[in-house]
């Protein structure tokens, strides 16, 4: 009898470490954001994760006057494991292109990119540093006067005779003025303060999607950074203008490759926002050249199959096959939420697996629209991180 309840106890006792794993698991992985896309009139519904499984659910009244509304995921419906927002919004059709594009950007302000010693007779000094500028920092106006390109910056900082200037910059998202005192190069014959700056950028990238409602566009998936300071370059304008692939440099291990692209002079929209889940702007889109697919909600994604549309040569976007293998809720993770492998031998052969340029690149998975591919893990070319769709369709 003894032996009995001792054996009872010990399923009981793992019983329950399993369902503490579970839930401490579900707790790690399950997002604290959900949305749910519905046009239909039912009184509940359930959302589950881990696969097709039931393993984790929420239940929550659809077309509830409050929104978003906190309710809680649970383990076999049962178990509470974590609370999350839920928002309800209707089913968002976007057309889908994975046509390659040039990128023309024009910085809002100039980035400092280098700070640098000048010699002077009494040896080295750093006039910038010492002012307390930075690489990264982002200059707005010279004694009260708005920059807009680099060229009037060194006009101005090589236009004098060693008076000081007030810096104001903008550093994560502050102002800040400084005070910068020019320091006399005997071997130039004339006073410097030691600052590389830029204020554009070039490149190519993939259109995601369009949105004929609003006759915006959404690419990337990622950010445009400054290769310099590695900073989220600042938009004042920019252009999106037709371009042709021209040749491909494939990726393997080690070395990421890339679409070569020759730009035209056919400008076929504005770009006005760089962030985290892409650039966005206005396009003059032909629908002719797209696929029209609904956007999914994370919750909907799974591991397995997909199809990823982006443009090799000089035709237009076609589909390869590739297989989701992780997916992470986590919201620090934007552009790498899932990680993404191309296992078309024809995508394979040209590329070498994923290259620069094809970032943005559509994801379709159950015939909806589930994220773009952002990054190539390098080690791993046939290995990419991708965004979830819905948070580029919130940004836009």
């Amino acid at each position: 009898m003894k032996k009995a309840i001792r054996i009872i106890d010990g399923i009981f006792a793992f019983c329950l470490v399993i369902i503490y794993c579970l839930v401490a698991f579900g707790n790690f992985i399950l997002p604290d954001k959900i949305t749910a896309y519905s046009n239909k009139r039912v009184e509940y519904k359930s959302i589950y994760w881990v696969g097709d499984s039931s393993l984790y659910q929420v239940d929550y009244q659809n077309n509830s006057k409050v929104s978003p509304s906190e309710n809680d995921i649970k383990l076999l419906g049962i178990i509470p494991v974590k609370s999350a927002s839920v928002t309800q919004k209707k089913v968002k059709k976007v057309n889908v292109s994975g046509e390659s594009f040039g990128i023309k950007l024009y910085t809002d302000g100039v980035i400092i990119v280098g700070i640098r010693d000048v010699e002077t007779d009494n040896g080295k000094c750093n006039p910038a540093k010492e002012a307390g500028l930075e690489k990264g920092d982002i200059i707005v106006e010279i004694n009260g006067k708005k920059m807009y390109s680099a060229t009037s910056v060194t006009d101005i900082l090589n236009d004098n005779n060693g008076r000081e200037y007030n810096i104001k910059v903008k550093r994560n998202g502050n102002y800040k003025e400084f005070s910068l005192k020019p320091a006399y190069s005997s071997a130039q014959g004339c006073y410097k303060v030691g600052l590389w700056v830029r204020d554009s950028t070039a490149g190519v990238g993939t259109i995601t999607f369009y949105d004929k409602s609003t006759n915006s566009v959404a690419a990337l998936g990622h950010p445009i950074t400054d290769v310099d300071t590695n900073e989220i370059m600042p938009i004042l304008d920019g252009e999106a203008v037709k371009a042709n692939v021209t040749k491909i440099y494939k990726s393997r291990a080690g070395e990421a490759g890339s679409l070569a692209c020759e730009f035209t002079n056919d400008t076929i929209g504005t770009l006005k926002k760089n962030c985290q889940s892409g650039i966005f702007g206005k396009y003059s889109c032909d629908l002719n050249g797209t696929y029209e697919y609904e956007v999914a909600s994370s919750n909907e994604i799974v591991k397995g199959p997909v199809q990823i549309l982006c443009t090799t040569d000089l035709g237009k976007p076609q589909f390869y096959n590739a297989q989701i293998t992780r997916i992470s809720y986590r919201e620090n993770k934007k552009g790498k939420n899932m990680v993404v492998k191309i296992t078309d031998k024809r995508l394979l052969d040209k590329t070498g697996g994923i290259v620069q340029g094809m970032s943005g690149s559509p994801i379709i998975q159950n015939g909806k629209l589930v994220g773009a591919l952002t990054h190539v893990i390098v080690d791993s070319p046939e290995k990419g991180y991708a965004i979830f769709a819905e948070d580029m369709v919130e940004e836009l």
